[in-house]
């Protein structure tokens, strides 16, 4: 197994799964069959979530289905919790507030020094020390 680059947003891994762009896809595809990339339990949790809310004859639920089968889901630690804590408060004194399942995304990024993948950069460009792709760019 290829040692872990890649923490995957919810926001990258929805682009994926919805077909918009073959080189998104072509470059998914290769972080896949590489091991190079995982989700947080946190966008796991999103995408249950998406997926709860879709109708059941919805061909995205399967696709959700097969994807969340492919790919390693992170737990959160106490060592995202304590990031988490302190960029909460970052933003906080800064006035760049985030919403929390982005926070914590970022900090499980951090925590775990992987880089995070998104097209939402905009929402984490503010966050200290965390490295940012985006894959649709």
């Amino acid at each position: 197994m290829s040692r872990l680059v890649y923490l995957l947003d919810t926001n990258i891994v929805s682009y994926y799964l919805r077909r918009v762009s073959p080189a998104l896809e072509k470059t998914m595809d290769q972080a896949l069959r590489d091991q190079s990339s995982a989700i947080s339990v946190l966008t796991r949790a999103e995408l249950r979530y998406g997926q709860a809310l879709m109708e059941t004859v919805d061909r995205r639920r399967e696709l959700i289905d097969a994807f969340l089968r492919q790919i390693p889901a992170l737990p959160w630690t106490v060592a995202a919790a304590d990031h988490f804590g302190a960029l909460k408060s970052h933003h906080h004194r800064h006035g760049t507030r985030r919403g929390d399942m982005d926070t914590q995304i970022a900090a499980h990024a951090l925590a775990e020094d992987l880089t995070l993948v998104t097209h939402n950069t905009r929402d984490f460009t503010a966050t200290p020390g965390l490295r940012l792709l985006d894959w649709m760019a």
